[in-house]
């Protein structure tokens, strides 16, 4: 589902509703910041600061060519603290795009905020 199915849904949703919804909207609002990166991203970051950079590896985990390094990743942190974790990766590594990687792990992190949300809405319908 890519933003603009997100966006379309969350309209529809809007349009028939009747009574106190999740937005794409609000939730979007909720978010404080948003940290994109690939695995192999990390891996190196994590072999630097334990100072084990091991040039002896082939293919080291920050190339192009390694498998970790097309796995992106998005942490959306929200204004409370929580945060949310979003992943894409493309199944051929040719089609990897690092601009298409990040908005899919971002819409990946999105959808995992909607039952969260819900669930927030609906403790706060049955207090009221």
């Amino acid at each position: 589902m890519d933003s603009e199915t997100l966006k379309s849904t969350d309209e529809y949703s809007a349009s028939k509703a009747t009574h106190p919804r999740v937005s794409l909207d609000d939730m979007k609002a909720k978010i404080a910041s948003e940290i994109y990166f690939t695995a192999g991203e990390a891996e190196h970051a994590v072999r630097w600061l334990a100072g084990q950079n091991d040039h002896s590896i082939e293919v080291a985990p920050w190339s192009p060519e390694h498998p970790l390094s097309l796995l992106t990743i998005c942490i959306l942190v929200m204004q409370n603290g929580f945060t949310v974790i979003g992943k894409s990766a493309p199944a051929s590594p040719e089609n990897f795009d690092i601009e298409k990687g990040k908005r899919f792990a971002y819409e990946d992190a999105i959808k995992q905020l909607w039952p969260l949300e819900g669930y927030a809405l609906r403790e706060r319908l049955s207090a009221g």
